[in-house]
């Protein structure tokens, strides 16, 4: 037997263990959604007792007050009680996304209604307090939906920068009594403080951890009015727009990525000078050079309160809050900021988490037992929450 293969016997056999001492088959469910959640079809999944029920799944048109946005219903089977709203985070490809499918679908199997909502400007790599406006407005309006939600109230999680959009919305005087829970995965809690993170690679305690780069050249596109003059910023906007399409590409053969990069390199090469100079510091993944030409202007960009939890009133639901311990797009610090706030606030239950099974959304299964079961048992909480 391998030395990966008798790690994962431990780890299996660890948390098979600590289950014994509660509800073990719950447990042992939640272990299984986690390696679903993180695409794992190798051992030692096939060893894991459970399996995701059947869904099925439709797409429907819910209003809000700049138009209707597209979303998706996945719903077990045999039907459910339980409605969970997704907001995803900054990708183009909205519900055709790969991991917000594998989530929805397995939430849904696990025997929750799931509606992903992703938003028009997440998927246009925009950042703006209208976002936050629609999660408020497709919350309430699905909460009514009996169809949807059977109860009349639901459940609300959003994904990277939606996460904290998210929470924003949930403190709005429409949602009161239409939540029962609120989760932020990778969330932030105030925007001034992720960017100035994404600008200069340095958290609050001093240390300097890189920052990912495809953040930083969304924050460039919403800079773009601050870094070139009027006549050039549709031109810079459209290359920085390719780049990132081109960095989001997750089709087997990446055709899209090369067709678009070139595109944007055509671009950039007609670009007056300092337009082309911002441009090859995005193509170039040259997040020093632009994040020092951003930084000046984070006041401006962050100024909103709808696009910070910390600066809007707070959720009276319980509040969830699980981030990767190393993410590189919004930084750790902010998720035990985010969780002091909130507990002076009026949030009358914060549960937090940050971990190393987590990247920014993915999952790493190359960790410590004693992590994967902290893990577990902060998302056994999580769906008893949502489930009651």
């Amino acid at each position: 037997m391998s030395p990966r293969r008798k790690r994962w016997v431990a780890i299996v056999v660890a948390l098979a263990g600590m289950a014994s001492a509660v509800a073990i088959w719950p447990t042992v469910g939640t272990v299984a959604l986690l390696l679903d959640l993180g695409g794992w079809t190798a051992f030692p999944r096939p060893i894991v007792p459970v399996r995701a029920a059947a869904t099925s799944s439709e797409r429907i048109t819910v209003p809000t007050r700049y138009g209707p946005v597209v979303a998706r219903i996945d719903r077990p089977a045999g039907g459910a009680n339980r409605t969970l709203v997704v907001l995803p985070g900054v990708h183009a490809a909205g519900l055709d996304e790969p991991r917000l499918t594998r989530l929805s679908t397995r939430l849904a199997g696990a025997g929750i209604n799931v509606v992903s909502v992703p938003l028009p400007d997440l998927r246009a790599f925009r950042i703006v307090g209208r976002s936050t406006d629609e999660a408020e407005d497709v919350t309430a309006w699905i909460a009514a939906n009996r169809s949807l939600a059977p109860n009349g109230r639901v459940s609300l999680a959003g994904v990277s920068f939606a996460g904290g959009l998210a929470l924003v919305a949930a403190g709005r005087p429409s949602l009161a009594g239409h939540l029962d829970t609120v989760v932020s995965l990778g969330g932030h809690g105030d925007l001034g403080q992720v960017l100035d993170y994404l600008c200069t690679g340095r958290l609050p305690d001093g240390t300097v951890r890189a920052p990912h780069d495809y953040s930083v050249a969304v924050v460039a596109l919403a800079a773009v009015p601050h870094l070139v003059p009027p006549t050039e910023a549709a031109g810079l906007a459209r290359g920085i727009v390719l780049f990132l399409e081109a960095s989001a590409d997750e089709s087997p053969d990446r055709t899209g990525t090369q067709r678009q990069l070139a595109e944007a390199v055509h671009l950039r090469d007609a670009m007056p000078v300092r337009s082309q100079q911002i441009m090859n510091w995005v193509l170039d993944r040259d997040v020093a050079s632009l994040g020092a030409a951003i930084r000046p202007f984070i006041a401006e960009l962050a100024k909103d309160p709808a696009l910070s939890p910390e600066r809007s009133p707070a959720t009276t639901v319980p509040v969830f809050l699980l981030q990767g311990q190393n993410d590189s797009v919004i930084p750790p610090s902010e998720t035990p900021r985010l969780a002091k706030y909130l507990e002076t606030h009026g949030t009358p239950s914060i549960r937090w988490l940050l971990t190393p099974v987590l990247s920014h959304v993915g999952i790493d299964t190359s960790v410590s037992v004693s992590d994967w079961w902290r893990l577990v048992r902060f998302w056994r909480d999580l769906e008893d929450a949502i489930g009651e």
